[in-house]
């Protein structure tokens, strides 16, 4: 087992996907990932699932959980409570393939357009349990919210510090240091060394396990500046050069809990249950 020091050192939720990262101190993990991480999502028009690969500015959106309502701020626009809307889950979504029962939230229609510059709606999924995790990788009774894939994703500083020294020697110095909030993790651990969680297979945090069922390929959303929501080109063009593989590039894992209930909280120490000795990506 690894002898590092290995310490929770930010944790985040994204309460509307696509959204802004709320920092947390401290939170609850729910079968499906972090209590209120994406529970709400934008549609168009049509009922179809936007984010922030086709609408960059919806990274500059903040959304905060409120009690029995979603608040939504944006730079230059009033800000915009919308309630939970009574359940149960009837519209059916699709996400990356995934079909499963969400529930129309009215009344941001006018805002989102305003904001987004497009027709646009509010959706909130009252029922995580309809959505299956990957079973490719992921348990049969293992379930998720909005996210992509899956309940919970980790990042390292120390894996960032590396990619970070590649885009440096690279052809677009200018485009570091890139900053984690590319990755859009939930957990961000230091102290181990860089790539070290692709050998992870279940760790301790705190007083949570959690298993790491894959690696995270990256995709064009990386691409999207959090803090301005201007593209660039890195950090995927640093990626393909150094973490490609099976076609696609790596950066993170992502996690299942083991049990829910427990509480995660920023200084928390992580421990490595399982490892593997074979380096490179889980997928």
């Amino acid at each position: 087992m690894p002898t590092e020091t290995v310490t929770l050192t930010s944790l985040a939720r994204y309460p509307l996907k696509s959204g802004r990262a709320e920092p947390l101190a401290e939170a609850v993990v729910e079968p499906w990932g972090l209590a209120g991480d994406r529970r709400w999502m934008v549609v168009d028009e049509a009922g179809a699932m936007l984010t922030g690969r086709q609408v960059p500015g919806m990274v500059l959106v903040e959304a905060e959980v409120a009690p029995d309502a979603l608040v939504l701020r944006a730079a230059g626009r009033p800000e915009l409570r919308v309630p939970v809307p009574p359940g149960p889950d009837r519209v059916e979504v699709d996400l990356w393939g995934s079909r499963f029962p969400a529930t129309p939230a009215p009344g941001a229609e006018a805002w989102l357009a305003d904001v987004l510059g497009r027709p646009a709606a509010l959706l909130h999924l009252a029922d995580p349990r309809g959505r299956p995790a990957d079973p490719a990788f992921a348990g049969p009774d293992d379930v998720v919210s909005l996210a992509d894939g899956f309940p919970l994703m980790l990042t390292s500083e120390s894996s960032l510090a590396a990619l970070d020294a590649w885009v440096a020697a690279g052809p677009r110095p200018e485009e570091g240091p890139l900053g984690m909030g590319r990755f859009r993790p939930n957990l961000v651990v230091a102290g181990a060394e860089a790539w070290a969680e692709d050998r992870w297979r279940r760790v301790r945090v705190g007083e949570v396990v959690l298993r790491v069922v894959k690696g995270c390929e990256r995709c064009a959303f990386t691409l999207v500046d959090p803090a301005t929501a201007e593209r660039t080109k890195e950090p995927l063009t640093s990626l393909a050069r150094h973490r490609r593989l099976d076609g696609k590039t790596w950066f993170g894992v992502n996690l299942v809990p083991e049990q829910a209930g427990g509480r995660l909280r920023v200084g928390d120490a992580v421990e490595v249950l399982e490892a593997v000795e074979e380096p490179g990506p889980l997928r």
